[in-house]
């Protein structure tokens, strides 16, 4: 059996996916979790289009490295709908990445404008969550 397989039979309903668009943001994000700096994500509603499930509140998901070997398990703790305009600062901050929203805003701009586009209006899922189990010294 798999990592990931075994992971499925103790979190059935979990969903797996990596953090960013490339390895180097991705390992960034990782560490970030495991630091506890990183408490929340957000995408685009569009990247939910092709069948994903919405994130929701009690559901534990597996985040993957770039290779695709696990990294981590969250829970959702907490799901906002919301426009990019919409988002806070203290929203902004809970991801980790900037150290305010101005930063957030052009970092997740950019970041947009690479995966399918991006406007005020877009309408983001944005989550916080809560780090259930590092599986980096796991074998």
């Amino acid at each position: 059996m798999s990592p990931i397989e075994a992971l499925k039979d103790r979190y059935p309903d979990a969903v797996t996916f990596k953090f960013g668009d490339s390895a180097a943001l991705s390992a960034a994000l990782v560490s970030n979790v495991r630091s506890g700096r990183k408490v929340a994500t957000c995408g685009a509603l569009r990247d939910f289009e092709d069948g994903e499930p919405l994130p929701s509140i009690g559901r534990r998901d597996i985040v993957l490295a770039w290779d695709g070997s696990p990294e981590l398990v969250i829970e959702t703790v907490e799901v906002v709908q919301c426009s990019f305009e919409e988002v806070t600062e203290a929203m902004a901050l809970a991801e980790g990445e900037n150290d305010d929203l101005a930063g957030w805003r052009n970092d997740h701009r950019a970041f947009f404008r690479r995966t399918g586009g991006f406007s005020l209006e877009m309408q983001l899922v944005w989550e916080r969550f809560t780090l259930i189990e590092d599986l980096a010294h796991k074998g």
